[in-house]
């Protein structure tokens, strides 16, 4: 992104900085069952981790102090996983398995991490607005935990740096296909710089000849607490949901608001493919699992897919 660029805000408000988060994590996961009968999908593994906690940690790394996870019936295994374990912790002490120790230490002291209960599954919007009291005056991100960002610097962090520069909401977006655009909020873009734009129009769904770009919003988000304003008079829109696209669309009438193509690779988690794959391409990562995975993996293929 280019320093000459002079596009200021409407309002010039003091310079604030984020460090509250709200990870919306309500979702009866119906893209995956049948795991995600009794079994939140934030908390499916993603080769060691639960999904949720690859979230979390991006959040850590960029400086968010404070994270709200919006929860449901059946979600209490999240909070049990960030909760410290004293009888784990014991066990694992009285023999003398210290590297696990840390680890799960570790995972207890991440943040701050607070906890509401969204009642009906009313769509994102919904969730969201429920985040009004822990939120307050300030300015906050939203992650989605259905996709987790693997990039450097962390996805959110892209967000935050034009935050830091405009101080107004702002919306990660990738390229998505041409005949994927109904599954995805779609900017109407004007460009910036090639990576940064302002955003003239957001369309929650739009069929693939209406959408006005193939820059679709995903799961990372730096908002404003005038969308809060928005969402509570926002009517129910796609799938009879309150749709965030559609209050961040009302709001964009009132402030201006900016849209990052992210660099990095995005998971969609809650596609089932593309969790397998982002086990794998985890799994990759660690030095003791990557050779007998690739092995395996092309006897798999030698084999056509059979044992």
């Amino acid at each position: 992104m280019s320093r000459s660029e002079k596009l200021k805000p409407a309002v010039r408000l003091k310079k604030m900085r984020v460090t509250k988060a709200v990870i919306p994590a309500a979702g009866l996961g119906t893209r995956f069952l049948p795991a995600t009968k009794a079994q939140p999908k934030e908390m499916l593994p993603v080769y060691d981790k639960p999904a949720i906690q690859y979230v979390i940690e991006e959040a850590v790394a960029a400086g968010i102090k404070d994270i709200l996870i919006i929860t449901g019936r059946g979600k209490q295994s999240i909070e049990n996983h960030f909760d410290r374990s004293i009888e784990l912790e014991e066990n694992l002490k009285a023999h003398g398995k210290a590297r696990d120790l840390q680890e799960v230490q570790e995972i207890s002291s991440l943040v701050n991490l607070y906890y509401v209960r969204q009642k009906e599954a009313l769509g994102l919007g919904h969730a969201v607005l429920c985040a009004k009291s822990f939120v307050g005056s300030e300015p906050f991100a939203v992650f989605l935990g259905d996709d987790i960002m693997d990039s450097q610097p962390p996805a959110i962090s892209q967000l935050l740096d034009v935050w830091d520069r405009y101080q107004g909401p702002v919306l990660g977006v990738l390229d998505v296909p041409r005949e994927l655009t109904s599954a995805y909020g779609i900017i109407k873009p004007q460009a910036l710089s090639a990576d940064l734009f302002k955003v003239d129009d957001l369309v929650e769904k739009p069929a693939p000849e209406k959408a006005p770009s193939q820059l679709g919003i995903v799961g990372r988000y730096v908002l404003t607490p005038d969308i809060f304003e928005m969402l509570e008079t926002t009517k129910a829109g796609s799938g009879g949901e309150i749709q965030l696209t559609d209050a961040l669309r009302r709001l964009n009438r009132k402030r201006p608001i900016y849209a990052v193509r992210l660099k990095g690779h995005r998971h969609d988690i809650g596609n089932k493919v593309e969790f397998v794959k982002a086990t794998l391409a985890y799994a990759m990562k660690d030095p003791n699992a990557r050779k007998p995975i690739l092995e395996f993996m092309k006897t798999l293929v030698e084999n056509k897919g059979r044992f």
